[in-house]
């Protein structure tokens, strides 16, 4: 039936039951958009199924080309290391090809104005609000960098300001971000999850957004990660990992 190389969706994995829905959510999602495709989704850590016992059960099949998709916002560790690691060691029959992560993306900032649109701002509202651009952390400067760049072209497209804050790793927290835009003299003020599913550190976004007007959604499975998913799968194809 299928013709193409099996998508393999590889997720971090929580104790959270709502992480493993979202993600089933997002991967039903992506699904509809390429019904021609395999997709499969694998958890690094936690949940099941795992990464190995899926490259296991598609060598079993006689699957030959697999893209394994790090379903992550930044090339921090996971995506440099942990992930890497575990392709390297799957069965030798398969040909495995590392997509790029997610962001950043043009449709990823779409999907997170969206989120605050569905909280309650509206366009109108953009010049006089203060956005905190929130993400889980990381002790990557690469990844850092990255959320920091966002956060300066998001600046540009409207908003009163925005300021990148972290929820681990790395300073400052949601709440002295929300703080220092109180501070700046914003109307008001808007927390913007740039996380793709609940658990522990979207949760510590969620309390330190306490001071703010309004907060956004996790990504979830919003159509535009969906989106990226499919362009990051269709832009695979250069860094073979096992063959």
């Amino acid at each position: 039936m299928y013709q193409k190389p099996v998508l393999l969706v590889i997720a971090h994995g929580s104790r959270d039951p709502r992480h493993a829905a979202t993600v089933h959510a997002l991967v039903r999602r992506v699904r509809s958009l390429r019904p021609d495709v395999r997709v499969e989704t694998g958890f690094l850590d936690f949940n099941i199924p795992s990464v190995r016992g899926v490259l296991e059960s598609l060598a079993a099949e006689g699957v030959r080309d697999v893209v394994a998709l790090p379903l992550l916002l930044t090339r921090a560790f996971h995506a440099k290391a942990d992930i890497p690691a575990v392709l390297r060691d799957a069965p030798r029959q398969l040909r495995i090809r590392q997509a790029e992560v997610l962001g950043p993306s043009p449709l990823l900032m779409a999907a997170l104005e969206r989120r605050l649109y569905e909280a309650g701002l509206t366009p109108a509202d953009k010049s006089s609000t203060g956005v905190v651009l929130a993400s889980a952390g990381s002790t990557d400067p690469e990844a850092i960098a990255v959320i920091a760049e966002i956060a300066r072209e998001w600046r540009h497209t409207g908003w009163c300001a925005v300021r990148p804050a972290f929820a681990s790793a790395s300073l400052p927290r949601t709440e002295d971000a929300v703080r220092e835009l109180r501070e700046l003299g914003c109307e008001r003020v808007a927390v913007a999850p740039y996380v793709l599913a609940p658990g522990f550190l979207p949760d510590r976004i969620v309390r330190g957004a306490g001071g703010a007007d309004v907060l956004g959604d996790v990504l979830g499975a919003a159509a535009e990660v969906a989106a990226v998913v499919v362009e990051r799968y269709e832009g695979a194809g250069v860094r073979v990992l096992a063959a």
